[in-house]
């Protein structure tokens, strides 16, 4: 079965802009920051909240930012940032879905510059004593934002 070659394209195009929305939604459900302590205990920084898996506590981002402001050092702050650049990559990911229509260049900068801010909040928390941060969110945002960045260059250089 001959397929037009245009048609193969439109397909390949489709499924990798499926690929990287779903690679850019699965970045909103795994920690981008574990915070280990000397006593044991571990907590799992997510953008949309906090969780205490030896406690079960979850706090969430509302919460944590409407209900908890008093004294936030300013380390913490840039985490809502990082949520607001997620945001937008993963807004232009979706539209490149539903509208074909999406400025890769968007998406890969709300990933990096969430990568960047996750990479503060994690020094942040390792320079407090009895406690280190691993900016697991950082490595993963920039390498999502590496792939769908690289993945479409076919696109953007028309030689």
């Amino acid at each position: 079965m001959t397929t037009d070659p245009a048609t193969r394209s439109a397909s390949r195009s489709s499924a990798r802009r499926r690929l990287q929305l779903l690679l850019v939604f699965v970045l909103g459900l795994v920690p981008w920051s574990v915070q280990t302590f000397t006593t044991g205990a571990l907590t799992l920084l997510f953008p949309w909240g906090l969780v205490g898996p030896s406690t079960g506590s979850v706090t969430t981002i509302t919460d944590f930012f409407l209900r908890f402001t008093m004294g936030l050092p300013d380390y913490i702050l840039v985490w809502p940032v990082g949520v607001a650049c997620y945001a937008v990559a993963l807004g232009s990911a979706l539209s490149g879905v539903l509208f074909g229509r999406e400025d890769v260049r968007l998406t890969a900068a709300g990933l990096a510059l969430a990568g960047v801010t996750q990479l503060e909040v994690a020094r942040g928390f390792s320079v407090q004593p009895g406690r280190t941060a691993w900016p697991v969110g950082t490595v993963l945002l920039w390498a999502v934002a590496g792939f769908v960045y690289w993945s479409r260059a076919s696109e953007r250089d028309p030689r």
